[in-house]
């Protein structure tokens, strides 16, 4: 038996000896009445390999299991139960192997391998997969690693009501006691992770996307207490938008048969790219009203995992050391996509708000890396799902492009997935094919960008002439060393804008330079002689990845004016320096504040509104000084957010937006009682007109008043009642634990920490950690602080890796800030006997801490 944490090292071993040819996985799903299963399911698995060196021993992965019997080569093998342990020995091989392996298996309802959910509004099962990174293994036997490829029939039986999918079509036949046994056409050759199973009565619609290399077979699937939620029409739209584009730009047509797309429950991530049947979180099914940016964001999500039909699942990375490149190509590939095919055409504006605000806060922590991780293990790699791997991964992407020009990178695609198509491949393969179409040496390029860590900051110097015009004379950009790291300069391609007001009093664009730069100071050309504007912005359209730094006169303008700036892309850009600077403590709390309170309501991007918003919340609950936070810091953003959702337009984003906002604050009686009346009277009372107070807004409204304490638990059972659905299950999970006392505290903390039959699901403890730490509950939490590490201790020893991760970082006392917490952690952090896992939570969050101190000491001092 091996561990469940395979390395590199066993994995490139295996690899070398093996050659996988096929896998036949024949599930049962039913209880052996024709109905569903509940617990268990059986699996029997053929695999048919050979070996390059007979006479060997290898092992093949299997989790969780009840083994019936195992038979290589004709021959019995012992076997056992194994629980958690995985890896079967296969002793004595030879050069063409069979192996059969049937065992009844475990479905999980923590998100991984087979997870199974019983919806609450009509008590039916629905199951679905997820395997990356290795949780193949949990539903059949397999060599569970990326370069171990193979194709797979799958033959599922189920009961006869249900819609079974997996990644290719399948023809039907009746079973034993009214089951249906669906036989899947073999696939193309996939890695383990890629593999997928979706089976219950799912609601399913039918659309198809033509082109010149033919038909592609399209279908929607969510729950069928969802389906009349599901805006297919827009979603298939999106769908062939999205396929048009790649087809046109990546040169090779879709390799897979038909393109599913599943909203499934109780997902852990917001989608996973399995060929032919990508699962989404379902929460992208909207059943309230949601603000233009939520349709955004999902479209980015559909665009990111159909890049991955190329890149990842027709060419795949030979070990997860190429994690970054398949999720930052899919990111950068989704927004170019989306600027390109589709009605969100400035996508980069939100990339740079959201991406790379992600990838700027990760790459501060201790835990940063370079891009090009070293992943020597399966721990190390279920790690770096981070911002590094995707947001920072896609920003240098972004600035390659910029480097060898976009018909070049495009054409290295092309010339990659040709080469490549339905095999293994490592990032120098790609970088020889770019080299190849640009004429560029890139292997300097990648040094400095992959493996390094570290942000830039870039400035600029502006020295004026001896005139009574106030021109420039000189304008050098400044790159300082790159930290935390190593402090290396790095070559940026970057743009410079020069922003002076017109007639109108708008900050509008006089002037521009775009260049290289890789020296401490380079100087801009063509800018002698030009008058001194009054904003001077650097990385303006947003090329390179750094941290930018404001000159004196462009912050003040910045800060007295960013709502003039008529660039969103400029604007946004504004928008994260101040931030960047707010989290950097070079700029007090309450002063970003001051700037989104004013400016917020004149922001036209209703995705940068709601990011800094957010952004403001934080500065106040985190890094405002606590007693001005508490007495005119919350009371006046709160009172804002009602005047702005208000003075909004009946019935737009932005009202939507600012309400939302609101329903984050700490409330006071006049807040209070307008969210009162606006749950039990409507809009229109509330002063609120235009406004749906729909499923979802009720409780997020219901929710802000049991925070206030103006309800209490028989109001949430009574909204629960009216919604009986997974749904309102979740919301009402976030309402009780919103409730402010003691007492609900320490019973959300039972919730999150059981660990026997009465542990919740995943999506349970997710909505009940967004009800915890609200702002102004601080002093109802110091037990939970008290008691932390014992908690998470004992349920990372009892529950699966992902959800106890989620709730290390959830639960840790992030609203204790103060010297004495981040000493306590550090004690912990350096104690190695503990998971490295949970140390890296515990350092990124006390890494947070000591950021919340440093900006907090700022905001004090400011007051005087």
């Amino acid at each position: 038996m091996r561990s469940l944490n395979l390395t590199r090292f066993d994995a490139a071993a295996r690899a070398e000896l093996l050659d996988v040819d096929t896998y036949e996985v024949d599930l049962d799903l039913t209880d052996g009445s024709g109905g569903p299963g509940s617990g268990t399911f059986r699996s029997r698995t053929v695999v048919r390999f050979t070996c390059s060196r007979p006479g060997a021993e290898t092992f093949i992965d299997l989790r969780s299991a009840r083994i019936r019997s195992v038979t290589l080569n004709g021959r019995d093998l012992e076997t056992g139960d194994y629980d958690d342990e995985v890896g079967l020995t296969l002793p004595d091989l030879q050069e063409t192997n069979e192996l059969v392996v049937d065992a009844d298996l475990a479905y999980t309802s923590t998100g991984e391998g087979l997870h199974r959910m019983v919806d609450p509004v009509d008590g039916e099962v629905y199951l679905y997969s997820q395997f990356q990174t290795a949780d193949a293994k949990r539903v059949f036997a397999c060599f569970d690693q990326p370069d171990l490829k193979a194709r797979y029939t799958l033959t599922v039986t189920a009961p006869a009501s249900w819609v079974v999918v997996a990644n290719t079509p399948a023809g039907e036949s009746p079973g034993e006691s009214g089951a249906v046994v669906h036989r899947f056409e073999q696939t193309e050759i996939l890695s383990t992770y890629l593999v997928a199973l979706i089976a219950g009565p799912y609601h399913v619609v039918e659309d198809s996307y033509v082109d010149e290399h033919g038909t592609i077979p399209l279908r929607l699937l969510c729950r069928a207490s969802l389906a009349g939620y599901l805006d297919s029409d827009r979603l298939f739209t999106e769908t062939k938008e999205g396929f048009g584009f790649y087809h046109r730009e990546f040169g090779m047509p879709y390799a897979f048969g038909k393109y599913d797309q599943i909203f499934v429950p109780e997902f852990n991530a917001g989608a996973m790219e399995n060929a032919g049947a990508v699962t989404f979180l379902e929460d992208y099914v909207f059943r309230s009203r949601v603000t233009a940016y939520r349709y955004e964001r999902r479209n980015e999500t559909v665009l990111h995992e159909m890049a991955h039909m190329w890149f990842g699942d027709l060419v795949t990375m030979r070990w997860w050391d190429d994690l970054w490149l398949n999720e930052s190509f899919a990111t950068f590939a989704s927004v170019l996509a989306q600027v390109d095919a589709t009605q969100y055409t400035d996508a980069w504006t939100t990339f740079a708000n959201v991406e790379k605000a992600w990838a700027y806060r990760q790459d501060q922590l201790p835990s940063t890396h370079p891009v090009a991780a070293d992943m020597t293990d399966l721990e190390t790699v279920e790690a770096n799902f981070d911002g590094i791997t995707y947001a920072k991964g896609a920003s240098v992407l972004k600035q390659l492009v910029a480097y060898v020009g976009r018909e070049p990178f495009l054409a290295g695609l092309r010339a990659y997935f040709a080469e490549h198509a339905f095999g293994n491949a490592e990032f120098d393969d790609l970088l020889r094919a770019l080299e190849a179409s640009s004429g560029r040496d890139l292997s300097d390029w990648a040094d400095q960008w992959l493996r390094t860590t570290g942000i830039n900051p870039i400035s600029v110097e502006v020295d004026t002439a001896d005139d009574a015009q106030a021109t420039i004379s000189e304008l050098t950009v400044v790159q300082g060393p790159a930290a935390p790291g190593a402090g290396e300069l790095r070559t940026h391609r970057l743009g410079v804008g020069l922003y002076s007001r017109d007639d109108s009093g708008a900050l509008v664009r006089t002037a521009f330079a775009e260049l290289d730069v890789d020296a401490e100071r380079t100087t801009v050309p063509d800018m002698s002689g030009l008058p001194v504007p009054d904003l001077i912005l650097p990385n303006d359209a947003d090329l390179t990845y750094c941290s930018v730094r404001l000159d004196e006169r462009s912050l003040t303008t910045v800060l007295g004016s960013i709502e003039d700036v008529t660039d969103s892309l400029a604007r946004t850009l504004c928008w994260s320096a101040l931030w960047e600077m707010t989290r950097e403590a070079r700029l007090p709390a309450r002063r970003f504040v001051e700037v989104v309170t004013r400016a917020a309501p004149r922001e036209a991007h209703i995705g940068v509104v709601q990011r800094v918003l957010a952004q403001a919340q934080s500065a106040l609950s985190r890094y405002a000084d606590p007693d001005w936070a508490a007495a005119t810091g919350w009371p006046e953003f709160s009172d804002a957010m009602l005047a702005a959702a208000r003075a909004s337009e009946a019935g737009s984003d932005h009202q939507l937006a600012f309400l939302a906002a609101l329903c984050s604050c700490p409330l006071g009686a006049d807040q209070t009682r307008v969210l009162a009346t606006l749950l039990d009277a409507g809009p229109d009372e509330a002063g609120l007109p235009g406004l749906t107070l729909d499923t979802d807004l009720r409780w997020t409204v219901l929710t802000a008043l049991v925070a206030a304490g103006a309800e209490n638990s028989d109001r949430i059972d009574e909204e629960l009642a009216a919604d009986d659905t997974a749904g309102g299950a979740r919301r009402a999970a976030t309402a009780r634990a919103a409730r402010p006392t003691v007492g609900a505290k320490e019973e959300a903390e039972a919730l999150l920490t059981a660990t026997g039959d009465d542990a919740p699901s995943n999506a349970l403890v997710r909505a009940t950690l967004l009800g915890i730490d609200l702002p102004g509950q601080e002093h109802l939490l110091t037990g939970l602080c008290e008691r932390y590490l014992d908690d998470v201790t004992a349920l990372w020893k009892a529950r699966s890796g992902d959800l106890a991760k989620t709730v290390a970082a959830g639960l840790f006392p992030a609203w204790s800030v103060d010297a004495d917490t981040v000493a306590r952690f550090d004690a912990v952090i350096a104690d190695t006997s503990r998971p490295a896992a949970l140390r890296r939570i515990l350092a990124e969050q006390n890494a947070d801490l000591t950021r919340a101190l440093e900006a907090r000491a700022v905001d004090a001092a400011a007051a005087g």
